[in-house]
């Protein structure tokens, strides 16, 4: 497909003829061949772009079509072009500005002629081939609880580096009081996409969901106490929790998350994941909610809510945090990461506690001297004020949703042909994995070694299971997982799986 396009003072229309030369600024001609391939629309329409750039007819500081105008000469959808957009922009090749549209980046040029990438390329199964007798080729990896870096925009995040690094060098020691910048840029954010209403003061800024969980365990003096944790559920968070002293206790989760009716009176604190649970994927309703919440205000129990992927969702609305919820801010610790909205290298992440465990939260703090770097700090609050958070999000919930779109087709045809009770598939609404459940005579950790000898690593539900029996399946991370790659991984799959299903 060939488009000419010409460009005048941002107004853009079809010729194929040369126009006069403007007084004010230079016609720019831009001859667009989509590549006649399986790769996604978004993919092509950059790919394309890059080809203008990398044969000159597209230079440094030039505009671009506003996407509207691309759209309609391409005749797709105008979503394919934003995100074609968002791919050069994330990748350095364009920089847009409010007002003033998006343009080539500088040294794009050099980077096209280099043959860099707008994305990240995966190898083919003919690729895979090649790969030395004996080595299981590592084609898909669907490792659940890892976001997709390469979408963060390099432009912003750069920019917000720079900002944090122009910033005055003290002597200060971070302590649960630092981070002043940061702490209000989170509580307005909070407000905004989680509607949870606190003060920048309530936020206590600590290195990663660990530290969290270590300092709550302190400050709610729960070492040695009951605290119940949903099974299946977040291994690494049990992990810590046992490690600082607490007896963990597992409660079975059902389609809708944690019953509150399987709480005891002597759980001194309940550690769950409403949003998403992890990692079976229920979306906890409301009255689920509202009921845990009075529960646990009633009893004076400490619920530990960790939304480690609440931002993200398709096509379902979205459900208050526990925090939000009337009675919550007596009862809920709320925590909160960077690690699954941004990238796990950006060791942040925030608590909000009851108002009654916030002086011991921070004397946990003080005396262990775990702390966040004030620079990394300082730059996410530049990222977060400048509004490139919530362009990531709303980039990364775009292609999260294709993703997960593609791969979820993909298992679908797998499993048509499969009559057996027990094989579907669970949370999909939300989140960044799914769940590939499988019936409880299937030997899923022997599923999931079988599947890396073809090339698929992807944990099974043992890893989250602490008893014997329980759910049977594949927890699926496809957030770094291309569209044109999701039949290839779902191929793999459904081969191991009816094999194993005999």
């Amino acid at each position: 497909m060939w488009i000419i396009l010409q460009i005048h003072n941002h107004h853009y229309r079809q010729t194929s003829i040369v126009g006069t030369m403007p007084r004010i600024s230079p016609e720019l001609h831009l001859t667009l061949r989509l590549p006649d391939t399986d790769a996604p629309l978004r993919h092509r329409i950059a790919e394309s772009i890059l080809d203008e750039i990398r044969v000159g007819r597209l230079r440094p500081g030039d505009p671009l079509p506003s996407t509207r105008a691309l759209a309609e000469h391409l005749t797709v959808a105008r979503a394919s072009v934003v995100d074609a957009y968002d791919e050069l922009c994330s990748s350095g090749y364009a920089n847009a500005r409010a007002g003033s549209g998006t343009r080539i980046a500088p040294g794009a040029d050099v980077a096209a002629r280099a043959h860099v990438a707008s994305h990240t390329i995966t190898r083919t199964s003919d690729q895979a081939s090649s790969a030395a007798p004996g080595t299981p080729a590592a084609l898909w990896d669907l490792t659940p609880g890892h976001p997709d870096p390469a979408l963060i925009s390099t432009v912003d995040w750069r920019r917000a580096w720079r900002s944090a690094a122009a910033a005055a060098v003290t002597s200060d020691v971070p302590g649960p009081d630092a981070h002043p910048e940061l702490r209000r840029s989170l509580a307005e954010h909070l407000r905004r996409t989680r509607g949870i209403a606190a003060s920048p003061d309530e936020l206590v800024i600590v290195p990663g969901v660990a530290a969290a969980l270590r300092t709550l365990v302190t400050a709610a003096g729960l070492g040695g106490r009951d605290v119940a944790f949903e099974e299946p559920g977040y291994s690494r968070a049990r992990i810590v929790l046992d490690g600082s002293g607490v007896r963990t206790r597992s409660v079975s989760v059902d389609d809708d998350g944690l019953d509150p009716a399987l709480l005891r009176a002597t759980d001194a604190a309940a550690y769950c994941t409403p949003a998403h649970q992890y990692p079976m994927g229920a979306r906890m309703p409301v009255g689920r909610r509202a009921r845990l919440v009075a529960d646990a205000a009633a009893s004076g129990t400490v619920l530990i809510e960790d939304d480690y992927d609440g931002e993200f969702r398709y096509d379902v609305s979205a459900l208050p945090a526990l925090r939000s919820i009337d009675r919550g801010s007596e009862c809920v610790a709320y925590v909160g990461t960077a690690s699954k909205i941004l990238t796990p290298s950006i060791r942040v992440a925030w608590v909000i506690a009851p108002p009654a465990l916030r002086p011991g939260l921070v004397r946990a703090l003080d005396a262990s001297g775990e702390a966040c770097c004030a620079t990394t700090a300082l730059a996410l609050a530049h990222f977060i004020d400048s509004g490139a958070l919530s362009r990531h999000l709303a980039r990364a919930s775009r292609t999260y949703s294709a993703r997960r779109a593609a791969f979820v087709t993909a298992l679908q045809q797998q499993l048509s042909a499969v009559d057996t009770d027990g094989v579907g598939l669970a949370g999909i609404e939300a989140g960044l994995h799914v769940v590939l459940t499988l019936p409880g005579s299937v030997d899923d950790v022997a599923v999931s070694a079988e599947l890396q000898d073809h090339g698929v690593t992807v944990p099974s539900l043992a890893d989250y299971r602490t008893t014997p029996g329980g759910p049977r399946g594949l927890v699926c991370g496809y957030a770094r997982l291309p569209e044109s790659q999701a039949r290839g991984a779902a191929e793999a799959i459904g081969k191991v799986v009816r094999q194993h299903l005999g």
